[in-house]
């Protein structure tokens, strides 16, 4: 019966596994928050605070099935997308910045950069599906 019982309980955590990790594959909309922000230049260190703080927005939306990342003032087109194990690696150019966006499918976790000459922004989230 033990044996049993932990089959039952294995075959259920795997299944809650598999079943989040696509939610973050690509093929769901995704809303992102924005929870920290740093920006960095050259000679003078780096800021950190809110997204806010350095003009960012603290939620977008991901639609990989459609190439495109939705702000609440513009939307911008995903330019490449490579599908790895546990992480999908998106990046574009908007606004003279060119930027790269991790997402981690197991997660939902998000790591993005933008730069352009001057400096670099980093915003660090979390997604759920939309």
């Amino acid at each position: 019966m033990k044996r049993a019982i932990n089959a039952v309980a294995a075959i259920l955590a795997w299944t809650a596994v598999t079943g989040a990790a696509s939610d973050f594959d690509g093929s769901k909309l995704l809303v992102c928050a924005n929870m920290e922000a740093s920006y960095c230049s050259s000679g003078h260190g780096c800021d950190t605070g809110r997204p806010s703080d350095i003009g960012a927005p603290d939620f977008i939306r991901i639609d990989v099935a459609n190439n495109r990342i939705i702000g609440p003032q513009r939307t911008t087109p995903i330019v490449s997308v490579e599908k790895g194990d546990e992480q999908l690696l998106l990046q574009g150019t908007e606004l003279g910045y060119a930027w790269s966006l991790a997402l981690d499918t197991v997660e939902g976790t998000i790591a993005a950069t933008l730069v352009d000459r001057d400096g670099a922004v980093v915003l660090l989230g979390a997604c759920t599906p939309n």
